[in-house]
């Protein structure tokens, strides 16, 4: 690791990204301690993975990839979906022998699930340690001290101490590769009926704008290209950070981003239609580094389910949005979630569902079968799709979905883009992958000068039933060439020239 760098001033408890060797703390052995962490979820539960493995890494902790092997263990919760929460009590189950056996191990749950079901978790599972909730983890290895110094059952719920140090993002631990992604809001202020995360990680808490671009700046310094953006509804971004009409929103930030050098790509995840106004879109089209494959779930196509929902907004309404949104930006792509089997969902719903998925045309799609989850609203309507019913719509969705996208990936062919290459292509020997500007994957053959995060304009030549093929432009191909002649003459000569006389493929 590198030298550490100081702190940055840090408000509302969020965690802040410093490059820092290992270091001892009080109530720490780095020599005999070490931690597993399982996580489970969406993006921003695997981004505050990053931010705990970096809080007990600085604390000298060594991290283990199976939990019998590690002194301290953590599993990282969703309460999405009742699936994953039946994981981890099953895999609390299977350690229920090995923490009888080792006393001594800390055997902690923390995340959304944790939040959601608090001191019942003890009584389920009365081998857990600790249980920590979503607003807790700069404390969290504190909270591991507390269980080691002989406190039994540690309790972190709810609204966290306003005088928090943050936890230390460990840069190049966390993945070390050109893609990072980057929290700039947590908690989500709408309250759709089906939806446990404004309960779980409260409403909106923006960081300050300052904030995100440092951490940004840094991550580009150790070698990312490409920053994931990630908010439950990113484009309520800024609303609790000042008055109306003088807050930063996330129209503002994209424009900021764009004077981050060496940052090539910026993804948004995940917009509401309700928050997506002009303003936002005019910057996205502005936005060099936006890439054009934009998450905006729509989740059903029936008025009177988006209402049962209350997902504040309509049909018409939606329409309105992907109308502007394409009307500034014609090549972007879109990504949808949905859920079938909502309660009061009739065949003649599903269909308008089907027929939406048609009219946008989405790239990709996520398709849920709805299932009640405790503390939210639509437990109190009737389940009343039956499950068989539920499972045949997924089926549905998801074929006429992988149709759509066999149709709308062809239609690339013959265009120019810029493709970041991923790395070589498992399934195409030979080729390395990428995604161009709007989001699709394309194959480009290789060469031995390619790394992953390099920005290159190619050629849409062809489509493999798969993924776009592409070749160099001829303004890319002469940079090869000159760049293989300058390492030649480097190594003396020693190095012959891989390039092809053509990129076709």
């Amino acid at each position: 690791m590198s030298r550490p760098l100081d702190p940055v001033p840090n408000s509302r408890n969020w965690p802040q990204c410093r490059m820092t060797d290992s270091v001892s703390t009080p109530g720490s052995n780095p020599r005999t301690r070490s931690f597993h962490l399982r996580v489970f979820g969406c993006q921003m539960n695997f981004y505050d993975g990053e931010l705990i493995r970096g809080a007990f890494l600085r604390r000298g902790y060594r991290e283990q990839a199976e939990a019998t092997s590690a002194d301290v263990v953590l599993f990282h919760t969703c309460s999405v979906r009742e699936h994953a929460e039946e994981r981890v009590h099953s895999l609390l189950a299977e350690l229920r022998r090995h923490k009888k056996q080792h006393p001594e191990v800390v055997l902690g749950v923390v995340g959304c699930m944790a939040e959601r079901e608090g001191r019942q978790l003890f009584e389920r599972e009365p081998h857990v340690d600790l249980v920590c909730g979503t607003r807790h983890f700069p404390e969290l290895p504190n909270h591991v001290d507390r269980v080691l110094g002989g406190e039994e059952r540690v309790l972190e719920l709810g609204e966290a101490p306003s005088a928090v140090d943050a936890p230390v993002r460990d840069l190049l631990g966390a993945n070390g590769g050109h893609h990072a992604q980057v929290a700039v809001m947590r908690g989500c202020d709408l309250h759709c009926t089906f939806c446990i995360v404004p309960s779980v990680r409260g409403g909106v808490q923006s960081r300050p704008p300052a904030e995100i671009l440092d951490e940004c700046r840094r991550l580009v310094d150790h070698g990312v290209r490409e920053i994931s953006l990630l908010g439950q509804t990113i484009d309520a971004y800024g609303a609790d950070l000042g008055r109306k009409g003088r807050r930063p929103g996330l129209a503002v930030l994209l424009d900021s981003l764009a004077d981050v050098s060496g940052l090539e790509r910026v993804r948004l995840i995940t917009l509401h239609p309700s928050y997506c106004d002009r303003e936002l879109v005019e910057a996205m089209a502005r936005s060099p580094q936006f890439l054009r494959l934009l998450p905006i779930p729509l989740q059903s196509g029936s008025d009177s389910i988006l209402k049962r929902m209350k997902r504040g907004y309509s049909m018409d309404l939606y329409r309105k949005r992907i109308d502007l949104l394409r009307e500034h930006m014609p090549d972007l792509e879109l990504v949808s979630d949905w859920i079938v089997g909502f309660p009061g969902e009739s065949e003649a719903d599903f269909e308008k569902s089907e027929r939406a998925m048609e009219e946008f045309g989405f790239l990709q799609s996520y398709v849920f079968q709805y299932s009640p989850r405790p503390g939210t609203v639509a437990t109190e309507l009737a389940d009343d799709v039956p499950a068989e019913v539920k499972k045949k719509r997924n089926q549905r969705l998801l074929a006429l979905q992988h149709r759509i996208a066999r149709q709308r990936t062809p239609r690339m062919v013959g265009e120019s883009s810029r493709l970041l290459l991923e790395g070589p292509s498992e399934r195409q020997p030979g080729h390395w992958f990428g995604r161009i500007q709007n989001g699709h994957f394309a194959l480009l053959p290789e060469h031995s000068a390619y790394r992953p995060g390099q920005l290159h304009e190619v050629s849409l030549v062809g489509y493999n039933g798969r993924e776009l093929e592409a070749r160099l432009s001829p303004e890319a191909q002469a940079e090869f060439a000159s760049l293989t002649k300058r390492r030649q003459t480097a190594l003396g000569g020693l190095e012959r020239s891989s390039i092809p006389d053509s990129f076709s493929v």
